[in-house]
């Protein structure tokens, strides 16, 4: 099918669609099951047509993941594909990796493609790390002088030398992940798939890995970027695409899908509420009744601005008499942590329904739309309950006067209000100003 393609295109995708059957795992198919279902075929298909329906059955559930995808990348373009979970991302990537076979449609690639699309994909956890980068360069299709070339490249970035003949199944995630992120941005390959890189590691790693797929989308090679990290799609992509239930919504310069994503698909959402116990979520130790963000001084339909305090506020029900660690992260709307704070339960607060509180000052964040995620730990070590985007509010930009004569966007994750003070140190007159 690459024949079909033009000098220019690296990925054509036409009509793809992918179903999976809801509720039923299919097992492992043999040869002989098939041979078997064909011969079977039309039997099955004569007692269908003479056997009325049962009342009330139901028949299978089907889910499209993926449906009616067409799209067309260029060599040497860097593609962001941004979405919520669900959205179809990951499965796209499946299929243009040969890992998962479309339901419908065709995909054409022109080019040797490298993939990341989970920690150690392809990798042997019984091999050292040394093996796996030859297996892994095998895998693409290169020669062993080849991955010798870039050999000393890969372990420097890894920065896993010291265990490089350790069997990887001894690695720690982070080191996992090094090492694959080291393989596959650093074989030659011509077509590089990247997906939720940036998920795994510490703040070190993510921004090493975000200057290697810059060095990499400015080498000409082709990229397929998916992340839920916005600033890192459109510092890297060149044009991106948005995924909304299994279909392309919208198309067109990072910043404006973006944008547009934000506005359509990241609801508002500053309170929830469960009445019930038995169906509020949690689990035997922890229950969450409310969920709350409000102004300080005003109600929770008041605006929050940059120069609001605002408080966010949880009443639950503690179950066990063991301490519970409350977590708060604050992230902004391009999914930057601002901050995270922690109540430490010790010693430990008594069984019952409790209310918790933070007051966010004000002059702190800027405007734009933030999300809070939740965790409840047990002695600040096992994770016994956590929430995604659990609050969404939206930050005002506030009167005019804050600003004076500009009227641009505002940078920067937050907004601090820092008074300027300017003194005169020496006073020239106009005079000796104009002095030649």
């Amino acid at each position: 099918m690459s024949s079909e393609l033009s000098g220019s295109v690296a990925i054509h995708c036409e009509g793809l669609g992918k179903r999976y059957r809801v509720g039923q795992r299919q097992r492992y198919r043999a040869l002989r099951d098939t041979i078997s279902d064909t011969l079977r075929a039309p039997f099955r298909f004569v007692r269908q047509a003479f056997t009325a329906p049962i009342a009330g059955e139901r028949g299978p559930e089907f889910l499209w993941a993926l449906k009616d995808v067409s799209l067309e990348v260029r060599h040497g373009e860097a593609l962001g594909i941004i979405g919520r979970n669900g959205a179809g991302k990951s499965t796209l990537l499946k299929i243009l990796s040969h890992i998962t076979k479309p339901t419908e449609g065709q995909a054409a690639i022109r080019g040797r493609v490298g993939t990341l699309l989970e920690v150690g994909t392809g990798f042997h956890p019984e091999l050292t790390g040394r093996e796996n980068i030859y297996l892994n360069g095998a895998i693409l299709g290169m020669k062993r002088r080849e991955i010798e070339r870039r050999f000393d490249e890969i372990v420097e970035f890894s920065e896993c030398g010291r265990f490089l003949d350790t069997p990887v199944k001894h690695y720690s995630s982070g080191m996992y992940m090094r090492l694959a992120f080291a393989v596959a941005a650093h074989l030659d390959t011509e077509i590089l798939l990247v997906d939720e890189v940036l998920a795994v590691g510490d703040a070190a790693f993510q921004k090493k890995c975000l200057g290697k797929m810059g060095d990499v989308a400015h080498q000409g090679r082709t990229v397929l970027f998916v992340s839920h990290n916005l600033v890192a799609v459109e510092s890297l992509c060149t044009r991106a695409v948005c995924l909304h239930d299994g279909k392309i919504a919208m198309e067109g310069p990072p910043n404006v899908v973006a944008s547009r994503y934000l506005k359509e698909w990241i609801p508002s959402s500053t309170e929830i509420v469960y009445d019930d116990i038995a169906t509020a979520p949690g689990n035997e130790m922890f229950r969450l009744r409310r969920a709350c963000v409000r102004p300080v001084n005003g109600s929770r339909s008041d605006l929050i601005t940059v120069r609001t305090a605002f408080a966010v506020e949880f009443e639950y029900w503690k179950l066990v008499p063991h301490s519970l660690f409350l977590d708060v992260y604050v992230y902004n709307e391009t999914g930057i942590l601002l901050f995270n704070t922690a109540s430490f339960d010790e010693p430990p607060n008594p069984q019952g329904l409790l209310r918790s509180r933070i007051v966010v000052p004000g002059d702190l964040l800027n405007n734009g739309t933030h999300c809070i995620k939740f965790f409840v730990s047990l002695g600040g070590n096992h994770v016994v309950f956590e929430a995604d985007d659990l609050l969404v509010f939206e930050v005002h930009d506030a009167s005019s006067d804050l600003r004076g004569p500009y009227h641009g966007a505002w940078p920067g994750a937050v907004r601090p209000f820092v008074e300027w003070d300017t003194e005169c140190i020496e006073a020239r007159g106009t005079n000796d100003s104009k002095r030649v």
